[in-house]
């Protein structure tokens, strides 16, 4: 079991938006041997799109919408051992790296309306990828998700990407870099020039050069070059191979050596370089990461610490999806294995509800292509067909222990609209449209106690768009907006129930039930709110549903 364990990797790629997270994605699917050929985002010659980016707003809008999940077995190159620093327990099959891995990777949305998909999704991972944009920096999203990262003390890789345009001098980069994301970092790669006269990227990992010919969608030969010998000089000219080796100088003497734990303690990120549309640096990127990534790591339950080593299966619900197949209305759970061995048709606790269930086909994921398993080990994500609700967000499974896995926060909304039917023949698929897209977490919606009318509440304009986009197309209904002027949303409660009926009455006009029918106070502005606190002392207001 520990072996299955160890080879084990399961990580997420965060970013702010466009800085190039599912052409990276799309890279790693190429070397992992998934695809032959690799689709692109936005291009008008590359007619095979993303395979990450399945739905159709996705594809028509060259964005990413949800999370999707991807897993492959790779099978990394043993490489030469260097002087030190090698460790041979990191690797599956003993030796110095080489081995076979199975990597998960969930590629998230990097849009701030989607940010909560994306938060939950770092909850079920054990490190991260960030990606930077070589000529923009840090941006506001890369800040936000790194503070998540660093509340949960997950370990970072940061990928610097777009280093065949105009960008900014690596070495401003990697100041930027420590001083805005607030970890200290450590280049494991470093580029030749940049721009169009890009060449390629030194493995400072393994000590060698590969210099590659860029080929957007396949793989290509590599040739591997020594640094001191001559025939660096005759394959980059001696003006870049000198600049190359002063540059190294100054990294070994400006950045201390690499250590491996100080990555997994989350206290150091290395830095790789390259360019994920034109395969440079991809390679390099993956077998260290798979090398030196944390395996499976212990999960934190309201009772107790679960380690992945334990016999027993436990594991939690942090995404639904629904409709990823367009001819059968199914939601699916992706399940997060957090210890023991999960089996097909094994009778399994589900928690909250006390039901004993028994999934007769759990899946695994390439995106939106599925295969049935019949057996899972703690990292991997597994796919439970969810019929008619049975799932939440944030839900534990388990052998029958009694387990509550915590924190996947529900945000409190900023944008509110009223959603109406446009169709009055159809409306009860727009009914089950909202109660399957609500179970998904893409917003939340508040049904009204005073006019008994609905509404949504999201984070970003965009969520309503791709709400009103999928009702039409996957549940065939048509939904109009209309204005409500709320300022936020709070859940309250309270030990003293005199007072929260007084509450109640009070502000009758603006209170509102949510999905799982607890009391919701909609204020309209900020002094009501503010107010509302000063008179009422005894009753909380919550602005997360996560209490």
């Amino acid at each position: 079991m520990n072996q299955e364990i160890e080879r084990r990797r399961t990580f997420a790629i965060i970013s702010h938006p466009d800085a190039g997270k599912t052409t990276l994605t799309e890279k790693f699917l190429l070397f992992g041997g998934q695809i032959q050929v690799a689709g692109a985002v936005k291009n008008n010659k590359i007619k095979k799109t993303a395979t990450s980016d399945w739905m159709d707003i996705e594809k028509q809008r060259g964005i990413s919408v949800s999370t999707s999940v991807m897993e492959f077995d790779y099978e990394a190159p043993p490489r030469p051992p260097l002087g030190g620093n090698s460790t041979s327990e990191s690797s599956p099959k003993g030796g110095t790296g080489g081995g076979l891995y199975k990597v998960n990777i969930l590629d998230t949305p990097g849009h701030q309306d989607f940010a909560e998909d994306t938060f939950r999704t770092l909850t079920a991972v054990d490190s991260a990828i960030i990606v930077v944009d070589g000529a923009k920096g840090v941006e506001t999203q890369t800040r936000k998700l790194m503070t998540v990262c660093r509340m949960r003390k997950t370990p970072v890789i940061i990928f610097i990407n777009k280093m065949d345009r105009e960008g900014r001098d690596p070495f401003d980069l990697l100041d930027e870099l420590e001083q805005e994301l607030e970890i200290k970092v450590r280049p494991l790669s470093w580029p030749i020039n940049q721009g169009a006269k890009f060449k390629g990227v030194y493995n400072i990992y393994e000590n060698n050069l590969d210099l590659f010919t860029p080929d957007k969608q396949r793989v290509t030969e590599k040739v591997s070059v020594e640094l001191g010998s001559p025939e660096l000089d005759k394959r980059i000219g001696d003006q870049d191979a000198n600049k190359l080796r002063e540059d190294l100088e100054l990294v070994d003497g400006v950045y201390p050596e690499f250590d491996v734990e100080t990555y997994r303690s989350a206290e150091v990120a290395p830095v790789f370089f390259g360019s994920a549309l034109n395969n440079f640096g991809v390679q390099e990127l993956l077998n260290c990461f798979v090398e030196i990534a944390p395996s499976p790591r212990p999960t934190k339950a309201e009772e107790r610490e679960v380690q992945p080593e334990e016999p027993k299966f436990t594991g939690f619900i942090f995404k639904i999806t629904a409709n990823i197949d367009p001819n059968h209305r199914s939601c699916i759970a992706f399940c997060k294995v957090c210890s023991g061995r999960f089996q097909r048709n094994q009778p399994y606790l589900h928690v909250r509800q006390g039901k004993t269930m028994r999934f007769t086909s759990p899946t695994q994921f390439m995106a939106q292509r599925k295969s049935t398993i019949d057996e899972a080990w703690p990292g991997d994500i597994v796919g439970l067909p969810d019929t008619g609700g049975i799932f939440k967000i944030g839900d534990t499974i388990t052998e029958g222990e009694q387990l509550h896995f915590r924190g996947l926060p529900s945000f409190s909304p900023e944008l509110f609209k009223y959603i109406e039917n446009d169709d009055p023949m159809k409306s009860k698929q727009l009914q089950k449209g909202v109660d399957q897209l609500m179970d998904e977490g893409v917003a939340q919606l508040f049904v009204n106690q005073f006019n008994g009318r609905k509404i949504i509440g999201t984070v970003g304009q965009l969520q309503f768009e791709v709400i009103q986009y999928r009702l039409e197309n996957e549940y065939n209904a048509k939904c109009r907006w209309e204005p409500v002027h709320l300022y936020k949303a709070c859940w309250i409660s309270s030990d003293d129930e005199k007072e929260l009926e007084a509450f109640k009455k009070r502000k009758y006009q603006y209170m509102a039930k949510d999905k799982e029918g607890r009391d919701v106070f909609l204020a309209d502005s900020g002094y009501v709110l503010s107010m509302a606190q000063q008179d009422f002392e005894h009753i909380q207001f919550h602005f997360t549903s996560e209490f």
